[in-house]
């Protein structure tokens, strides 16, 4: 049987927070990416999103960004990797806080957004991401984009890894994500997504958008829950998933 782990960023929003929706996702994925205040969510939703995953036994991982609130953490920022390192420290280590404060265990850490999208590219950020997730807790789990410098840098400071692919997004020939300035980044279409999602798990490929099979490894699938569809696609997803015999569960 294959096992895959689903994940969905969730907690990215401010206050007075509606949780229908991220409730409704966690009933379906694995594991959930908590915004840790610099891109969304304040105190009070990590709080509660943290003792919402406890609640629906998902893991639960952190999820750091550039100090970029007003872009939601999608505006490249050049900082150098010292700083890279604080924000990231920063960032884990608050969440990885409030998980042990209600008798949790922070599982794993995937970076949001053009943080993210610049480690994928540049080992210097990469690096200093991983630095600080092995300065908080060596057991923790990196995901980053599967055959990239995320994964590639944190392997070199021996921490475990997890390729992560996406099921809403398209991609390029080099295996990058499709910049969401261009207008097929994303997928909007159900079945579209699902259809990618079994091709990854399965043949450990995807198709790019000049219609080139590229190869990739498949350890988690990201839905991102601020997606208009994300509901729709995780539903669908986990549905096919059952039905081809794909057991979800988070990584080990």
């Amino acid at each position: 049987m294959f096992y895959i782990d689903l994940n969905c960023d969730m907690g990215e929003s401010f206050g007075a927070w509606k949780m229908g929706c991220d409730q409704a996702l966690m009933n379906i994925v694995s594991s959930i990416n908590v915004a840790c205040g610099f891109h969304a969510g304040d105190a009070s939703v990590m709080r509660e999103t943290v003792q919402m995953a406890i609640e629906k036994g998902v893991a639960i991982g952190a999820h750091p960004s550039f100090p970029d609130l007003q872009g939601f953490g999608r505006r490249d920022i050049k900082m150098s990797p010292q700083e890279i390192f604080d924000v990231a420290l920063y960032q884990i280590s608050s969440l990885k806080g409030i998980c042990e404060a209600f008798g949790a265990k922070l599982h794993h850490v995937k970076p949001h957004g053009a943080l993210y999208n610049q480690a994928a590219k540049n080992p210097e950020t990469a690096s200093a991401i991983a630095e600080a997730v092995k300065a908080v807790d060596h057991d923790l789990i990196f995901y980053g984009l599967s055959n990239s410098f995320l994964i590639s840098e944190a392997a070199k400071l021996d921490l475990q890894t997890a390729s992560e692919v996406f099921a809403d997004r398209t991609y390029q020939t080099d295996g990058s994500l499709t910049p969401r300035s261009e207008p097929n980044a994303l997928i909007h279409d159900t079945e579209k997504a699902v259809k990618q999602v079994l091709q990854m798990i399965m043949k450990q490929t995807v198709t790019a958008v000049s219609g080139e099979n590229i190869s990739l490894k498949a350890e988690t699938i990201c839905i991102h829950g601020d997606g208009e569809n994300a509901l729709k696609f995780a539903a669908a997803i986990g549905q096919k998933l059952i039905e081809n015999k794909i057991a979800i569960r988070a990584i080990q």
